[in-house]
């Protein structure tokens, strides 16, 4: 069993940053690809970013890709997301998520449907 917490969601103005982070319990972090999701009002939930187990593939949501980074730090069982130049259609829950074995060689899992765990959310507000 993995747990997940998300930490780092608040209110922010537009163009500002915040950091996500999503703390894990388990000793086999390393081997997990790890996702973000966000869900907005009245909307689906949606794939935002990914990283593979490795840390050395990722994959974003066209609209947040050089905007938003994520990484991870494998000995303190965390992963991250720096989102910067925030706008407001950024507004959402945003989801950590853990998949064991989904992805490819090259690229980390992008479908929910491949993703084992997930967190309660943190709300991130973006004013304009």
């Amino acid at each position: 069993q993995v747990q997940l917490v998300e930490s780092g969601g608040g209110l922010v103005q537009a163009g500002g940053s915040l950091r996500l982070s999503c703390a894990a319990s388990g000793r086999t972090f390393s081997s997990y690809a790890m996702g973000w999701f966000r869900q907005a009002p009245g909307k689906e939930r949606e794939f935002v970013a990914a990283i593979r187990w490795s840390g050395g593939n990722t994959l974003y949501l066209d609209s947040v890709k050089g905007r938003f980074t994520i990484s991870r730090d494998n000995a303190k069982n965390t992963v991250y997301l720096q989102m910067n130049s925030l706008k407001p259609e950024d507004t959402a829950v945003y989801y950590c998520a853990a998949s064991i074995g989904g992805g490819t060689y090259y690229s980390p899992p992008y479908l929910q449907g491949q993703y084992d765990y997930w967190g309660q959310g943190t709300q991130v507000t973006v004013s304009s």
